[in-house]
């Protein structure tokens, strides 16, 4: 598998991100190894929280949330999931499945040798990450989801979903920072677009996030279903404290919310809530409010 690596000057000087730079090599599953990058803030004897991001964005969209969750005591943990950020890049699209983004980041995750793990999760980040919470149950001592989903293809993604589909396979230019931009309620300047797109040196470098819109389960004979029911079968039985964060402007995700408050037990009696002014990206809109949200929610359910 040949991959790629963003040269480090490409992450220079990007706006409120000075984070230092953490690395795990793992086995990339065809007898070679890969780096994953993640940000590693707080005290390292400190609670976890472990953030994770979804498509195409990066560690980068969790900058306002860190300082707020360290400043409170926590250990923030922001992972970069292969393909994205400044982890590596295999450059074919079919490189990159649903189930090799798993394992991937269960490797990286039995390297971190972490546990009493709160995780935030929104976008893939939810689709990748509740699998580790189904494959980890007695890792994971929280999850907060926020405009995330984890599909069978039982149910009809919608028409927001499939324009972005289409539209992630048929652009010439997959602008990464463009495109969250176009997903946010806020006006992002040119240099946090720019900040988005840092990863991503020219095209070669995006088959990771182009190739992502097409891994959605959205159909039963989708290959990754009966791993996602297997998966729900599993959180259907978690009872430790699940809340749900998520915002008002997701056509994407809207309604997501009262599946996870339905189904998992742990949601029960949860301060649910929703993200005003926030858009798909609610980390990039309302980033400190998210934040706070997740504190208040570990101080209210402590271990």
């Amino acid at each position: 598998m040949k991959s790629l690596r963003t040269p480090d000057k490409s992450f220079d000087k990007l706006p409120d991100y000075s984070f230092p730079p953490n690395y795990v090599d793992i086995d990339d599953l065809d007898g070679g190894a890969l780096r994953v990058h993640y940000i590693d803030e707080g005290d390292k004897n400190a609670e976890v929280v472990l953030l994770m991001h979804g498509e195409p964005s990066w560690s980068y969209l969790y900058r306002k949330m860190i300082p707020v969750i360290v400043s409170a005591g926590y250990r923030a943990i922001a992972v970069d999931l292969i393909g994205f950020g400044r982890s590596d890049k295999p450059t074919e699209q079919s490189d990159y499945t649903y189930a090799r983004h798993v394992a991937w980041m269960q490797a990286w995750f039995d390297a971190m040798q972490i546990d009493n793990v709160t995780l935030v999760c929104q976008d893939w980040g939810g689709l990748i990450g509740l699998r580790l919470v189904a494959a980890n149950t007695d890792k994971f001592a929280r999850v907060l989801t926020a405009n995330t989903m984890l599909p069978t293809g039982d149910h009809d993604p919608g028409e927001s979903f499939l324009a972005w589909k289409k539209y992630s396979q048929e652009v010439s230019d997959f602008n990464c920072g463009k495109i969250v931009s176009g997903a946010v309620t806020c006006e992002m300047s040119d240099l946090i677009v720019a900040a988005y797109n840092a990863p991503y040196p020219d095209d070669s470098y995006k088959a990771g996030a182009r190739r992502f819109p097409l891994l959605v389960p959205v159909s039963t004979d989708d290959p990754e279903r009966d791993a996602n029911l297997g998966a729900w079968q599993i959180l259907q039985k978690f009872d430790k404290p699940w809340l749900t964060a998520f915002s008002d402007s997701d056509p994407i995700t809207k309604g997501g919310d009262a599946v996870f408050q339905k189904l998992i037990p742990g949601a029960a009696g949860q301060a649910h809530t929703t993200i005003k002014n926030g858009g798909h990206f609610l980390q990039e809109d309302q980033g400190e409010q998210l934040a706070d949200v997740t504190v208040s929610f570990m101080q209210a359910n402590p271990l």
